[in-house]
């Protein structure tokens, strides 16, 4: 127990950096995945810009690239990484990373609660002459606002579960935390201090999530 205490402002740290790893990944993949989601919704046969090519393409690199165990494609990533953020080892690789991963797993969430959207309702807007991109963004998007908002607080508790790896490419957080002072120096009092700091956040963020949705989904 004194080690722990002793180990408090390290604690704090770790999950300061837990939360910044995530949210920055989770704001990035985001971004991504809903850009992603939209294209294989809006190109799917029969939709609002109906192309097989485009739908066929997106498709096969999302089913390719999303069910890759995450610590796999944390060392796939590396060589593209260095290339894009100029380093593959650090926060700034696993946010890199993270974000890459979020997008092709988001992409699918967003394309499958896009689709629970009436067919019908979307034609109603058709014929009274609301362009595509309109439908879009003042039909489609809100009437799936409360589901999408469950599929990102689910991508959320995964983004954390998947950062606890950042230790393997030098970077920090919670999990980094629990493996170097908690595993390591065989004290499953810090180990499990760190599992409780997860839980609470993803307590919270759960509770944020499904708040929000219901809140949503009674406008």
């Amino acid at each position: 127990m004194d080690d722990l205490i002793q180990l408090l402002p390290k604690l704090g740290q770790a999950t300061v950096e837990t939360l910044y790893i995530v949210a920055l990944s989770l704001l990035f993949g985001g971004l991504g995945g809903l850009l992603v989601g939209l294209g294989l919704y809006t190109t799917r046969p029969g939709n609002l810009y109906s192309s097989r090519v485009v739908y066929g393409i997106l498709n096969v690199i999302v089913n390719v690239f999303r069910p890759i165990p995450f610590i796999i494609f944390l060392a796939a990533a590396q060589p593209l990484a260095r290339l894009v953020v100029g380093t593959g080892i650090g926060n700034t690789a696993i946010i890199f990373t993270l974000s890459l991963a979020a997008t092709f797993g988001i992409s699918r969430i967003v394309e499958q609660n896009l689709l629970t959207v009436q067919p019908g309702v979307i034609e109603a807007a058709r014929s009274v002459g609301a362009s595509r991109s309109r439908i879009i963004l003042t039909l489609v998007i809100p009437e799936a606002l409360g589901p999408l908002v469950l599929g990102y607080t689910f991508v959320f508790v995964a983004i954390v579960d998947m950062s606890a790896v950042a230790g393997y490419v030098g970077g920090g957080g919670l999990g980094t935390f629990a493996i170097q002072y908690g595993y390591r120096q065989f004290n499953p009092a810090v180990t499990w201090a760190a599992v409780l700091v997860i839980i609470l956040i993803v307590q919270a963020v759960q509770f944020l999530g499904n708040w929000l949705a219901r809140k949503t989904l009674r406008r």
